[in-house]
């Protein structure tokens, strides 16, 4: 069972908890009794108001916040809602990008006969869109290091993106199946930074989280 540490305790205040997830551990229980452990699970044994605001997928690592109590979770939700929060993720993918920068602008659908994956779906999907910048690249391992920030919130939308680009994130079981012999034991894609305005103080706050790949 993956337990939270200490060190992945980022914040707390009595608006919110910040919290570097684990890979491997759900952000909410899941269906099942063997899915009940989950981030907020956790969270809530140490303070019982803490509720979910936005959720990393189970493989994602990095940066994640939940709201203390009924209000401020209003508060938090409103804020992504309103895409008033920068959300910063790094990932390493496989392939050289050719471009240094660009965007990547593909609707996304619920993939439904294969569930929970997502799809590309230029008529039914929903608006998606996501930034993103090449940090470095191993010609030897033919791998790129990205910087990536997605603008809308999309299920999946890092790693459906980048699979549609042609360069699926090292590690992804899921959207990569021809890739599944690569040598990494975990996703390599980490949510590294939440910029916001604080509800209550209305100061701008930045947590941060270094990946560990």
């Amino acid at each position: 069972m993956i337990k939270i540490t200490e060190d992945a305790w980022l914040h707390v205040d009595a608006t919110c908890c910040v919290l570097n997830k684990p890979p491997g551990l759900l952000s909410v229980p899941g269906r099942g009794e063997l899915a009940q452990n989950s981030l907020a699970q956790q969270v809530q044994q140490r303070y019982a108001d803490a509720l979910v605001v936005h959720r990393l997928d189970m493989a994602t690592s990095g940066v994640i916040l939940m709201a203390r109590g009924a209000d401020w979770q209003r508060a938090y939700s409103r804020l992504f809602a309103q895409r008033a929060v920068q959300k910063r993720y790094v990932a390493v993918v496989h392939g050289l990008l050719e471009q240094d920068s660009g965007q990547i602008d593909l609707p996304l659908i619920a993939d439904w006969p294969n569930r929970p994956k997502q799809k590309v779906d230029a008529v039914l999907g929903k608006p998606s869109l996501t930034l993103f910048r090449v940090a470095s690249r191993d010609q030897a391992t033919n791998r790129s290091r990205l910087e990536l920030q997605p603008v809308t919130g999309r299920s999946h939308q890092l790693r459906v993106h980048l699979e549609a680009l042609g360069h699926p994130v090292v590690g992804d079981r899921l959207y990569a199946p021809a890739h599944g012999q690569d040598d990494a034991t975990r996703l390599l894609l980490h949510s590294q930074e939440l910029t916001l305005t604080h509800p209550q103080s209305t100061q701008a706050v930045v947590w941060r989280a270094a990946a560990d790949f």
